[in-house]
């Protein structure tokens, strides 16, 4: 041990503070150092002498001197009411200026001028001849308002809160027609949304897409593989049956095997394999049972 960690422990020392495997080395360092010795000694004479100083009595006026300070301070440190409205201000901008607030406000805007500008050409004399100028360009309008939809749905379905993810999947009632990214996106809440509200409004939404989008149809087919929520899986079921889609049966027999499957769902999986496998049965038996077009025999 050197003086100077010695000299830092002596208080310690005297108030008898230090751990036992401290106040061994210190006593060992003690035992052959006269200046920590020396300075042993200075110490607790001099906290002695401390220990000897009469302690003042407090004045009478400490007290409503120190609240007069206190009250003092409190009044520079209150806040003026324009500092207070300003950081009220300041508070609700932030809580308000987010890029989902920002994308809405842009929405909005666009659709005010679409029915400022549909007004306009609405009011407008029509002539004799059809106004192709005017439709094309009402057409590209509308065009737009579409993209923006389809704009604001990406920017809301990856957001943290639940409210906001089940507004973006509500915007897909208002598209005509969804692109790629937006049956990506859809296809990815469905089976990876930690809301169960959320999968059931976007499962809902793709069920409205899928009969004009076959690339919809094949992703609610995969997606039977991915659910572990029975309200899912069931609804998912339902959605096979509505849309007839032969290929859900394989996936939907794996899902039979899956050995935790509740049992509500395992029945309603049942009758949907029951469905999808009667009507193509009565199909084939159908086509078979069909008498034969002359021409056919002729081949």
């Amino acid at each position: 041990m050197r003086c100077e960690q010695a000299q830092e422990q002596l208080l310690d020392y005297l108030h008898h503070e230090l751990s036992p495997p401290e106040q061994l080395v210190l006593d060992a360092h003690l035992a052959h150092c006269p200046d920590c010795q020396a300075e042993l000694e200075s110490t607790r004479q001099l906290w002695l002498t401390l220990g000897k100083v009469p302690t003042p009595e407090p004045s009478e006026q400490l007290r409503p001197a120190f609240y007069a300070m206190l009250g003092e301070f409190k009044q520079a440190a209150k806040p003026s009411p324009a500092r207070v409205w300003l950081a009220q201000a300041r508070s609700w901008l932030q809580n308000w200026l987010t890029p989902q607030f920002a994308a809405r406000v842009a929405y909005n805007l666009c659709l005010l001028l679409v029915g400022i500008a549909g007004g306009y050409w609405m009011s407008r004399p029509q002539p004799a001849a059809p106004a192709t100028g005017s439709q094309q360009e009402l057409a590209q309008l509308t065009q737009q308002v579409q993209d923006m939809r389809q704009v604001l749905l990406l920017s809301l379905i990856d957001a943290p809160s639940a409210t906001e993810r089940l507004r973006a999947v509500g915007y897909t009632k208002e598209l005509r027609q969804a692109n790629p990214k937006v049956v990506e996106a859809l296809l990815g809440t469905l089976n990876h949304d930690d809301n169960v509200n959320v999968r059931l409004a976007t499962l809902e939404a793709l069920a409205q897409l899928a009969p004009n989008e076959p690339a919809v149809r094949q992703g609610l087919v995969r997606s039977l593989a991915q659910q572990d929520s029975p309200l899912v899986q069931s609804a998912l079921a339902d959605v096979m049956v509505q849309l007839q889609e032969k290929r859900s049966v394989q996936p939907l027999r794996r899902l039979l095997r899956q050995p935790d499957l509740n049992e509500a769902v395992k029945t309603k999986i049942q009758e949907s394999i029951k469905s999808l496998s009667s009507d193509a049965q009565t199909h084939e038996t159908f086509f078979l049972a069909r008498p034969a077009h002359p021409a056919e025999l002729s081949m």
